[in-house]
């Protein structure tokens, strides 16, 4: 990965700045690397990929990144169920792309799901106006993963 790849990046700069933390070349490669992956990758995937071009960047600093990120609301911190937590952009240049995830307890695939249809969005919004009313809090977001087989663990 080239050096600066994603100095076009205004976003995270301001972000970065706003919340009194400076962005370093790590921290910047780290970004740049989830916002052009397709996939939901680890700390020690994100390590290995950045790792050639950033040897100055270890391990225990990916960590230490990658939970920066998190606290900002940056990314997405992920559990599938198989003891490896995975990260991914929570938004891009345009904004926040709101998924949710199908996660095959099979072969461990991960579909993200976006196609969403008017019934399912009143169904989430009428779901966390209940939530917020029952509980006095403010939701400002959700994670949901549904588990289950894909059509070619469950033969179909």
């Amino acid at each position: 990965m080239p050096r600066g790849h994603c100095r076009g990046q205004g976003w995270w700069r301001g972000r970065f700045h706003g919340c009194g933390y400076r962005l370093t070349s790590g921290r910047e490669a780290i970004l740049s690397l989830l916002s052009s992956s397709k996939g939901h990758m680890s700390a020690e995937d994100i390590y290995m990929k950045i790792h050639t071009a950033y040897p100055n960047v270890g391990l225990t600093t990916v960590y230490r990144t990658l939970e920066l990120l998190s606290d900002l609301g940056m990314i997405c911190k992920l559990d599938f169920g198989d003891g490896r937590a995975r990260y991914e952009l929570a938004e891009g240049a345009q904004g926040a792309r709101h998924h949710h995830h199908l996660v095959c307890t099979g072969c461990n695939r991960v579909v993200e799901y976006t196609d969403f249809i008017d019934k399912e969005v009143e169904l989430l919004k009428e779901t966390e106006r209940g939530l917020e009313e029952k509980y006095h809090f403010k939701i400002t977001g959700h994670v949901i993963q549904f588990y289950g087989l894909c059509d070619r663990c469950s033969g179909k």
